[in-house]
């Protein structure tokens, strides 16, 4: 087994040796229930036989808790505990380093994210059939949330690359997402105003609630893709200089 398999394995299976995965699957699908069937009148309000609230709301679970509490430990925890420095030392690449972290926090998210395969597919398909449910939405809409867990996990694994500690990086991470996410609702506000000029351009660019719309309704953009797979190779590379960078300090 190569060592980013290694490192990933070991990074995955540390998330259920405490209650820390238990408790964050828990209380996301308590959350996304609540969202998904109650908020704003929920599903039955909607009245027709679709998904689109589920892709709605579990990418702001995903933003506000999951790959916050996910990543906030994956190199801040090894600095804080002196594990870092050993970690670094071994006869292993800081690719295989940052890539099996990488992999190993993407895991358990992504557990989460299948999980949610459970709405559509107990609704509509067994045991309970509420209509015909067309899976051209419901399979672009996971495309996007894997494409968008990818992206926050490498926000993630960076911001926790260059925090002191855990809680830093938490909050880091939760305001970042929180902002990716909510520059759409800014560029509204901006270009409403008449005072916005270019402003609200760049902010729909690089929002991830603009970029996901798309995958909800059943549109796969290539566009799109990039730009989700950009952002997880860029952000991961940036936590592999600092990784480096700290070996050679």
């Amino acid at each position: 087994m190569s060592p980013m398999l290694t490192i990933a394995k070991r990074e995955f299976r540390s998330n259920f040796d405490s209650p820390l995965a238990y408790v964050v699957i828990c209380l996301s699908f308590f959350a996304l229930g609540l969202m998904f069937f109650m908020l704003q009148g929920g599903f039955w309000q909607a009245d027709r036989s679709s998904v689109e609230r589920l892709f709605e709301y579990a990418p702001m679970g995903l933003s506000f808790l999951v790959v916050p509490v996910v990543t906030m430990r994956l190199v801040a925890e090894e600095r804080r505990s002196g594990t870092l420095e050993m970690l670094i030392t071994l006869p292993v690449s800081d690719s295989d380093v940052v890539l099996g972290k990488f992999f190993g926090a993407l895991g358990l998210v992504l557990v989460l994210v299948l999980a949610t395969l459970l709405y559509p597919f107990g609704m509509f398909k067994w045991p309970w059939v509420l209509g015909p449910l067309d899976m051209g939405p419901v399979a672009s809409g996971y495309l996007g949330l894997i494409l968008f867990s990818a992206a926050a996990t490498s926000i993630g694994l960076l911001v926790s690359s260059l925090a002191e500690s855990q809680a830093v990086a938490f909050f880091i991470t939760f305001f970042v997402l929180a902002a990716l996410w909510f520059f759409d609702n800014a560029a509204q506000y901006l270009s409403a105003g008449g005072n916005g000029g270019w402003f609200p351009t760049v902010l729909l660019y690089m929002s991830f609630q603009t970029r996901l719309s798309g995958f909800w309704r059943g549109l796969v953009d290539t566009r799109d893709i990039l730009f989700f797979v950009s952002v997880t190779l860029l952000c991961l590379l940036v936590a592999f200089r600092a990784l480096e960078r700290r070996k050679w300090a």
